[in-house]
């Protein structure tokens, strides 16, 4: 915001001392908008929500694990989600952590995820992939 103001300023050719540079910075702080919390993390857009009793007992055992900080059965589990889909709410790199959800009968780590935001054994919001990262549901307690 800082940055449109000078940019307008600039190109009106209004010339700001001292005095009128800390007024602009005075007045984007008070027109920022402020979070009430920063760990807050908005539902995906176009997901849907789905209850940690509705899901499947692999999924609620995996769940659970994240929670107690494991063990986890493959290597990759915890490791970071890069959100390249873009259908999970925006943040920083490293924000995002997987988890592998058991497929019964699969011979590899299978298509189910769950997704996980924040502190690991904490996190903000957690999200429930059964179509490898195709679409996802905001897990509610």
């Amino acid at each position: 915001m800082l940055k449109a103001v000078a940019i307008s300023a600039y190109k009106t050719g209004l010339t700001v001392g001292i005095a009128g540079l800390a007024q602009v910075v005075m007045a984007a702080c008070l027109l920022a908008p402020v979070s009430a919390t920063a760990r807050q993390v908005e539902s995906a857009p176009g997901s849907s929500i789905i209850a940690l009793a509705e899901m499947p007992k692999e999924a609620r055992r995996t769940y659970a694990l994240i929670k107690d900080g494991g063990p986890f059965a493959h290597d990759k589990d915890g490791s970071v989600f890069g959100n390249r889909e873009r259908l999970l709410p925006r943040a920083r790199r490293g924000y995002y952590l997987e988890y592998t959800v058991r497929t019964p009968g699969a011979r590899n780590r299978g298509a189910r995820r769950i997704v996980c935001g924040g502190p690991p054994r904490v996190p903000d919001a957690c999200y429930y992939t059964n179509d490898h990262y195709t679409s996802f549901r905001e897990i509610k307690e």
